[in-house]
């Protein structure tokens, strides 16, 4: 005999079936998608017949390209090819390093709006300790989309609280985060506090103390944080028996300038700050989204600070400024010559990583010339990030880490026809090209498609 559901028993089991379609729903949306890595080739490989765009120096048209073992081994016109070498002819075609996207939440987050696909922040305000590469989901459907466009390299990065903890270097292919992980302390990701700048008060002194009073409150945790790890620094060495404390260790190398800070920061009154706090704390510094950074221009070349530019796609951030002050800033800190690169994040970033050229192409379309635009996703963030002697360039002894295009990357017409990442081809199928063809077909076969010639 049955026993009879309370209505409250009926609810919860609804609300767990409910549950479970949802955690289902998701599970089927983040599947590992089907694209294998890329396997070592076994031999040389040489791109014959199309145009080399080595980014340190001139183009070469009907270049040679020959890497093996991961490797590049020559560039340009007349090379010797291995008997043994897999020529493939590439006449019409481009070959550009790959790119890369120096600040990214890709491999950490999924859907924006679902919870349990998002994983690129962690609980408290102070977490230098936190590591994004062992959050990195080697298996996101993103990857493949982004890695379709050329983008093979990114600057993946933890978010929220004060300080978030360490970004990694991550190359776009790979079986698990281990494979994946290119350099694994690339900086230490800090979200500036908000700084009141002077010029928001009328000048009275005691506007001025109470400015300063705000503004010293604002910084107390991040202070205490730098003395707090600097005590425990001290205390390790003079006591090697000293109890290991995750989060403090890992502010070490920032503290002795092996891994630099990545403040991001937009305000002038921020950035000022943030550099300030890196001369008194004696530490390497690089800023996140810098719209201001130009009023810091000498500060930024006295104290060889760069710029990771936080997306050409922004709108202006005062009442008076121009329409394109975003749109403009690469060429006006190229012609600054402050050390700059091109990032895509922003909303919904992970899901527009392979937006990455259009920004610099907008960047190129209101002044920054376009040799410049592919570097600033190229060789300038790969010196940033401190992997400038393994990519961003197509040179001897560098990873073979490049993309074989139809066309200039920077032109939404261009397509990736091929991409290397180490000297192994990857596979540039994605959810995307699967839903194309998916329903390409559909349509076919109610007749509303054209057969293709």
């Amino acid at each position: 005999m049955m026993t009879q559901l309370t209505s409250r028993t009926r609810l919860v089991i609804s609300l767990a079936a409910i549950s479970m379609v949802a955690v289902l729903s998701v599970a089927t949306v983040v599947a590992n998608h089907p694209e294998i890595p890329g396997a070592d080739p076994g031999r040389p490989i040489a791109l014959v017949g199309g145009t080399i765009h080595p980014v340190v120096g001139p183009s070469i048209p009907n270049g040679i390209l020959l890497f093996d073992k991961g490797k590049i081994v020559a560039v340009g016109e007349k090379i010797e090819i291995p008997k043994d070498a897999l020529q493939i002819d590439i006449k019409g075609k481009h070959v550009y390093p790959g790119l890369i996207d120096a600040y990214t939440d890709l491999g950490l987050t999924e859907i924006s709006a679902v919870r349990a696909t998002k994983d690129q922040r962690e609980t408290g305000r102070i977490n230098p300790n936190v590591k994004a590469q062992v959050a990195f989901n080697p298996d996101s459907e993103l990857i493949p989309v982004a890695r379709s466009n050329g983008i093979l390299l990114t600057g993946c990065a933890p978010s929220g609280g004060l300080i978030s903890g360490q970004s990694a270097v991550m190359k776009l292919d790979g079986w698990s985060w281990e494979d994946m992980t290119v350099k694994p302390a690339a900086g230490m990701h800090i979200n500036w506090p908000r700084v009141l700048s002077p010029s928001a008060d009328w000048g009275s002194e005691s506007q001025d103390e109470d400015r300063e009073n705000k503004n010293s409150n604002q910084l107390k945790p991040l202070e205490q944080a730098f003395e707090n790890a600097r005590a425990y620094r001290d205390a390790r060495r003079k006591n090697t028996q000293q109890p290991i404390d995750a989060k403090w260790e890992a502010m070490i190398p920032v503290l002795e300038q092996k891994v630099p800070v990545i403040v991001h920061a937009n305000r002038v009154a921020s950035i000022k700050s943030a550099i300030a706090f890196s001369v008194r704390h004696n530490i390497r510094m690089i800023i996140a989204g810098g719209y201001d950074a130009l009023e810091c221009t000498q500060l930024l070349k006295r104290h060889r600070i760069p710029i990771i530019v936080g997306g050409v796609y922004r709108l202006p951030q005062n009442r008076d400024d121009a329409f394109d002050e975003a749109y403009t800033l690469p060429k006006r800190l190229h012609e600054a010559e402050i050390p700059f690169c091109i990032a895509g994040f922003g909303r919904f970033n992970a899901a527009n990583v392979r937006n990455l050229p259009y920004h610099a192409a907008t960047a190129a379309a209101y002044g920054l010339p376009p040799e410049i635009a592919i570097k600033a996703i190229t060789s300038y963030p790969a010196d940033i990030l401190g992997i400038g002697d393994r990519v961003g360039t197509l040179q001897p002894k560098k990873d073979a880490t490049l993309i074989i295009c139809s066309g200039n990357p920077l032109e939404i017409p261009t397509h990736v026809v091929r991409a290397y990442i180490g000297g192994r081809e990857v596979d540039l199928n994605n959810r995307h090209k699967r839903l194309w063809n998916k329903y390409e077909e559909k349509y076919r076969r109610m007749d509303l498609v054209k057969e293709k010639d």
